[in-house]
């Protein structure tokens, strides 16, 4: 599968592209900074130089074009403020959705968080609210959309090694997970066609990537 990665020298997405290469898979990595490319090419990836939040609407299909998926890897990271949680969280998601489908990538995953869907805690900050309301905002906007989507809620993200096991269910308690482990489970559900229409959260836990992500999509038969 040619699969292309929104915010791909992000620390999930990096490890997804390794993890996509050893799967046999071609990974193409939009980034929006040109110090990046040799990065991500380091990964054996693609590079796509691209910035989300400035392209013309219009040219993203063509962007796109040849790819079996896109996953939306990209967040407007630490130190951002509200205004670009929207920017980047939402908007960008939106845009590159309506992208995959105007150039006939019908599989689409989103790496959400888990906490979306829901008001933000009490007490949140308002960069962590505005943070969860668009990331709420970019999932209910795949829910009325025509794409093979699937959203993907990890717990708090960690730089541990991967265990290879999972929790992975429509509702999880909350926890952390390791990055590697995440990008594991991207790539089951990138070739997992009954994962469409699912949302599923992710912590650590004791089931193995590949029976996981099985358990998690067995109803869908």
């Amino acid at each position: 599968m040619r699969i292309v990665i929104a915010g791909g020298h992000g620390k999930v997405a990096r490890r997804l592209s390794r993890a996509l290469v050893a799967n046999g898979d071609t990974p193409i990595a939009i980034v929006r900074n040109p110090d990046h490319v040799a990065d991500v090419k380091s990964d054996g990836a693609g590079a796509l130089l691209l910035d989300l939040e400035k392209v013309d609407p219009s040219a993203l299909p063509g962007a796109l074009s040849g790819a079996d998926a896109v996953v939306f890897a990209a967040g407007a990271g630490p130190g951002s403020g509200v205004a670009r949680k929207d920017t980047v969280d939402r908007a960008a998601a939106e845009a590159l959705a309506d992208a995959a489908s105007h150039a006939g990538v019908h599989r689409y995953i989103l790496l959400s968080s888990m906490g979306a869907g829901t008001e933000p805690p009490e007490g949140s900050s308002d960069v962590f609210a505005a943070y969860l309301r668009a990331k709420t905002a970019s999932e209910r906007y795949l829910n009325g959309h025509e794409l093979d989507w699937t959203i993907l809620r990890p717990g708090r993200l960690t730089d541990d090694p991967g265990t290879g096991r999972v929790r992975l269910d429509t509702v999880v308690p909350p926890g952390s997970v390791p990055r590697d482990d995440v990008a594991a489970v991207l790539v089951a559900l990138l070739h997992e066609p009954r994962a469409s229409g699912l949302t599923l959260e992710l912590v650590s836990g004791d089931v193995p990537v590949e029976a996981a992500v099985a358990a998690a999509t067995e109803l869908e038969d």
